[in-house]
């Protein structure tokens, strides 16, 4: 009697269209940045579609070179387009499968009790205290980071002060912690933190657009193509605005 009940069940959320119970998770490779807002993106996903949801963030770059090397993940949502490039090259995502989400700001952040007040103009005076921030040489927000500096011409005066951090929350929490006084992280990483607050914003013009592509990689199936579509709705886009990231149409 319990096993036809058990198949019943079974037939009817199938023919209406909800996944079973026991659907397999969608496993997300997302970008350190994108650690909050998933987390809201992924109940909302769940009580949409009874899928469960589980992400995996670090740095776009570690998260590449994993899916590289056979890491099962169904999604990659990454912080910057040249990991998303290198994917796709090494032909690891579904061919029409990638889009751009959402955009974000760059942002120089120091502890929340700081005074520092610094303006981000041509010549700008860093000083020679530690500056955190991602790995210059891998992670996005460091490339960044390295970019708009060099735009300034603060660059060659600072390179040595900088705290390669392996994410940036990783950044965020040297300064959260008053390990390093100076930061450059994401506006959105900024304001997930209480114990820091923004000095100044670097002008767009210093970086290319910080720009978050999504794709489902050739591991993914229909559930992940779901997830993927999902991020892109309108109702998805507040939930990023709540979290200050700007959605892209």
């Amino acid at each position: 009697m319990v096993r036809i009940f058990a198949w019943l069940l079974a037939v009817a959320c199938l023919a209406s269209g909800v996944a079973v119970a026991d659907e397999n998770p969608v496993l997300v490779f997302d970008a350190a940045s994108l650690t909050n807002v998933i987390d809201d993106l992924s109940k909302a996903f769940t009580e949409k579609t009874h899928v469960p949801v589980k992400s995996s963030p670090a740095a776009s770059s570690a998260l590449a070179k994993q899916i590289e090397a056979g890491a099962p993940a169904d999604v990659f949502f990454s912080a910057d387009l040249e990991w998303m490039d290198y994917l796709e090259q090494k032909k690891l995502l579904k061919p029409g499968s990638r889009h751009n989400v959402v955009g974000n700001a760059l942002v120089l952040i120091a502890p929340a009790d700081s005074t520092v007040a610094i303006k981000l103009n041509r010549g700008v005076d860093l000083g020679s205290a530690k500056i955190a921030t991602g790995d210059p040489d891998s992670v996005p927000v460091g490339k960044y980071a390295k970019t708009a500096l060099e735009k300034l011409g603060a660059w060659d005066k600072v390179s040595g002060q900088i705290v390669r951090a392996e994410n940036v929350r990783a950044a965020l929490a040297f300064v959260a912690r008053g390990e390093a006084p100076l930061g450059i992280v994401y506006k959105t990483d900024a304001l997930a933190e209480k114990k820091v607050r923004i000095v100044a914003t670097f002008p767009e013009d210093t970086h290319p657009p910080i720009t978050y592509p999504i794709a489902v990689t050739t591991h993914g199936g229909a559930t992940a193509q779901q997830f993927v579509d999902f991020v892109r709705t309108k109702p998805a886009g507040e939930i990023f605005k709540k979290y200050g990231f700007e959605p892209l149409r």
